[in-house]
């Protein structure tokens, strides 16, 4: 069965964004496009008593959406095959069960402002704590144009380049999926890919002594050196993409956050934890999806 780049779909302007996001990645990557909606079911009294009254306007009025949808996908983006399913459970369970059959799983989330990121839902949320393939948030109101750089006029376009991918590295775990993820797609869209990577100086630096600018500059290099070292052979192995490093000081997460700005899309790790109690992402995930400006793939791993 081929994989399929799958969005969960209920007519919000939220879920539109997040289809038009993912028509656009199934076309760079040359596979179908699935959008499921999940329908939580009723319970029985009112399920009759829908029946009885012949009620059927609600989900008839679902159907017809998500079908003229699908359809406004095919026109707008000639050449990928789209289907449009219905299914009926708890959300996030049926989202995460998808997401398991999906090559990506594209979800919508309330935007905040052209700069102040997300509004990430339950849904969301626990989709992400649980999924094991990549999930991609997508704001409400993001355009195709959003991931481009300027014209020559300085406008936005979709005819110009792309903006660069944005990668979050932890050198003390770095993980070839999360890399690879990235590397792949600044390949797909021809563009560079910006790396990020912050560190913290040793406990005995922080707490207590002197600060020594020799030091700091040590453990500087020592960590940019590692950065450098683990990207060797992924610079190998994705010849075309150019790549820039960044290595400070500090927490990553507002770094970012703030280059996710001039970024088509940020790629972020999640490690993998199969506790059934609680929803847990990370914080340096959690601070992204809630406050990046532009499309945030979280890559989970083990």
């Amino acid at each position: 069965m081929s994989r399929t780049i799958t969005v969960g779909f209920d007519g919000s302007a939220e879920s539109r964004a997040a289809a038009e996001w993912a028509a656009r990645e199934a076309k760079l990557r040359g596979l179908p496009l699935r959008l499921l909606e999940v329908r939580e079911p009723l319970p029985d009294p009112v399920s009759q008593a829908l029946s009885l009254g012949g009620e059927n306007s609600s989900a008839d009025g679902g159907d017809r959406a998500r079908s003229e949808a699908a359809e406004g996908l095919r026109l707008r983006h000639p050449g990928i095959e789209v289907t449009a399913e219905q299914a009926t459970g708890r959300p996030y369970e049926v989202l995460v069960k998808a997401a398991e059959e999906a090559e990506l799983l594209v979800l919508g989330s309330r935007g905040m402002g052209a700069f102040a990121g997300f509004l990430v839902g339950s849904v969301g949320l626990a989709v992400v704590a649980r999924a094991e393939r990549p999930v991609v948030l997508v704001r409400a109101g993001e355009q195709a144009t959003d991931e481009h750089e300027p014209d020559p006029a300085g406008i936005p376009s979709a005819a110009s380049r792309y903006r660069p991918v944005l990668l979050g590295v932890d050198t003390d775990r770095p993980d070839e999926a999360v890399i690879r993820f990235a590397f792949a797609e600044a390949a797909r869209r021809g563009t560079g890919l910006r790396v990020v990577h912050g560190w913290n100086l040793p406990p005995y630096y922080v707490h207590g002594l002197p600060a020594d600018p020799e030091t700091y500059q040590k453990v500087s290099a020592e960590q940019a050196a590692t950065l450098t070292k683990i990207l060797v052979p992924w610079r190998a192995e994705f010849g075309d993409v150019e790549v820039t490093e960044e290595s400070f000081g500090g927490s990553p997460s507002i770094r970012l956050i703030e280059a996710s700005r001039e970024s088509s899309l940020v790629v972020v790790g999640r490690r993998v934890r199969r506790n059934p109690f609680g929803i847990r992402v990370g914080p340096i995930a959690h601070a992204v999806l809630h406050h990046s400006a532009a499309p945030v793939a979280v890559v989970a791993h083990d």
